[in-house]
């Protein structure tokens, strides 16, 4: 939220020899010298302990708030320097006010929070943001949709008194104070710089946060929910621009729009986000009453697929091994003609009630990229439990001409898709746990954890429980995975 305590709150100048000795995630509480969770206050730059471990850093709040109101009568002059209200988490960096009970994401004119960020300061997990730091390394590896993005101009200054403020365009979000296009184009850039230290996020993360307020916090999240989100927001701005901003749709020698990419919008506007990920699905519903058939076209970003139930079973040691779940098992599941349950019973406006029916996917357009989520994440009563059934799956020659709506019309060897990035959930909750990516760049697979990159082998990638495979449409000749 927009904090209006900031000013009044932080310290004017940060002296460096005032901060404890060692990394500020190691800083130890004044009072208890607990090393968990220590947050700095930023009027006196005092470090205390959180308050899921002894909440000392709320008592020096609430012992400053009794020592204003005691001064109120004599010095009322006085009454916002002492508050001592906004503090920053020092693993984390993120800012809190008591006053408002909310993290901050606004700074004050002066920059005076990301001055202190940068003095404190590796795609670094910023909290449990690992559910974003592996969206945007899979992301960053898929070449034209990075190189689009990277190829943008940065956005325009604006001139008089809002001089050294960035123009911005979401309009369709109600939010003319941040740019997630900027953000997301200056994140791309430095991931591939070539620095050898980490680089963090920040400035993305808290557009993200103004955007899109159910990732505020530093819970855990949904990676497959938040690339959708942010999939989703950048096409929105991206559309915006198109339709009379500044902020150009595409660079020169990016990706071209076609007229048929307005197909996988809504609205019917492309941009380079559907252009690359869009695609089209035929739903078809049968009456099993009269045999009233219904089509209806679906644009798609990408397609999440359940583990079908067999290979989801615990086996005893004494009992037969299920057989090995493959990727193609879970696009049949997808595709194939399903009875829909009482539950889900059709309009039928012949029969003018519901019926039962059968339903049945077909693609009707495959898209640049084919993102496939596998739904490893179930409601039962009370709780939602993982599937965490292995799925194999290749790294070349995925072929989707069996899933066409019209496979005769499409040419032999044009419906194959070679992998390029993984996103991988270690834990039991999609609440808990962490996740990681594999990514291939430059004919190498690297696995990226947060702020660790290292160099690995395709063997590696293929036992992994994928979450999200990322799939580029092949454009040259390579040798398939025949085991699929």
């Amino acid at each position: 939220m927009e904090c209006p305590h900031l000013s009044s709150n932080i310290s004017g100048a940060f002296d460096s020899s005032r901060f404890p000795n060692g990394t500020p995630s190691s800083w130890c509480c004044n009072v208890c010298r607990s090393n968990k969770s220590p947050w700095i206050c930023l009027t006196c730059l005092m470090v205390h302990c959180g308050r899921y471990v002894n909440g000392h850093a709320k008592k020096h709040f609430e012992e400053n708030q009794v020592l204003c109101v005691s001064q109120r009568k004599g010095e009322k002059h006085e009454k916002e320097k002492i508050h001592h209200s906004v503090c920053m988490d020092c693993s984390s960096y993120s800012v809190f006010c008591y006053r408002c009970d909310e993290f901050v994401v606004n700074d004050t004119k002066l920059g005076q929070v990301q001055k202190l960020r940068e003095h404190l300061q590796s795609l670094r997990n910023l909290g449990n943001t690992c559910f974003m730091n592996a969206i945007l390394q899979s992301l960053s590896n898929i070449e034209q949709f990075s190189c689009y993005f990277k190829e943008l101009p940065a956005v325009a200054l604006r001139s008089g008194k809002t001089a050294g403020r960035r123009m911005y365009h979401t309009r369709s979000q109600g939010d003319n104070s941040v740019s997630l296009v900027e953000e997301f184009r200056k994140t791309l850039c430095s991931l591939w710089q070539g620095n050898q230290t980490a680089f963090s996020p920040d400035s993305l993360f808290y557009a993200i946060w103004k955007i899109m307020p159910s990732f505020r916090g530093y819970q855990q999240q949904d990676a497959h929910e938040f690339m959708r989100y942010l999939l989703d927001h950048l096409h929105r701005e991206l559309q915006y621009s198109r339709n009379g901003a500044s902020h150009p749709v595409s660079p020169q020698d990016g990706v071209r729009l076609s007229s048929t990419d307005g197909k996988c919008c809504t609205n019917g506007t492309a941009s380079v986000v559907t252009s690359i990920f869009g695609g089209i699905l035929q739903n078809e519903v049968n009456c099993l009453i009269c045999g009233t058939e219904s089509r209806k076209f679906d644009p798609f970003l990408d397609l999440s697929l359940d583990i079908p139930s067999q290979f989801r079973q615990k086996r005893n040691k004494d009992q037969e091994p299920v057989p090995t779940c493959t990727l193609r098992d879970c696009l049949h599941s997808f595709t194939d003609l399903e009875e829909l349950d009482d539950t889900e019973l059709y309009y039928c406006h012949k029969c003018k009630k519901r019926q039962k029916s059968t339903k049945k996917f077909w693609i009707q357009k495959l898209p640049k990229v084919l993102c496939l989520h596998l739904k490893r994440f179930h409601w039962t009563a009370f709780l939602r439990n993982k599937v965490d059934t292995y799925v194999e799956f290749p790294l070349k020659g995925l072929d989707m001409r069996g899933y066409l709506l019209e496979p005769e019309k499409s040419l032999p060897g044009s419906c194959l898709y070679d992998l390029v990035a993984v996103v991988v959930h270690h834990g039991s909750g999609v609440g808990s746990g962490h996740y990681t990516a594999y990514g291939s760049h430059e004919g190498h697979w690297y696995h990226f954890n947060d702020s660790t990159v290292t160099l690995t082998n395709e063997d590696t990638v293929r036992k992994a429980k994928a979450y999200i495979l990322f799939y580029v449409e092949r454009t040259g000749q390579v040798p398939s995975d025949t085991s699929l």
